[in-house]
């Protein structure tokens, strides 16, 4: 996988406790946007319900930095639970992978 600026590639990393994505621009070697559960005002709910507004807050900075699209890069993870409601948050943040 490769991203560029204008299809970064969104890299996710999922812990036991939190969700931390960034999108990287591999040319440059720089990083576009971050996000960690840590940057939510409310953290009431599941962890599930957390990554997916984490994921519609991402799409509104991504959005911000004229970025529509991207390469879901979910690395080792499965695309199940909380990354998969990543993914749906992003796509309801009007990101398109």
């Amino acid at each position: 996988m490769h991203g560029t600026k204008s299809m970064p590639r969104l890299s996710v990393y999922r812990s036991n406790k939190y969700i931390y994505a960034q999108a990287i621009d591999d040319e440059k070697n720089e990083t576009i946007a971050s996000i960690s559960e840590k940057d939510l005002k409310d953290k009431a709910g599941t962890k599930t319900q957390r990554a997916k507004n984490l994921g519609i807050l991402l799409g509104e900075r991504l959005k911000k930095s004229k970025t529509e699209k991207i390469v879901f890069d979910k690395g080792s993870f499965r695309y199940h639970g909380r990354v998969k409601a990543f993914a749906e948050g992003l796509r309801e943040g009007g990101i398109i992978f």
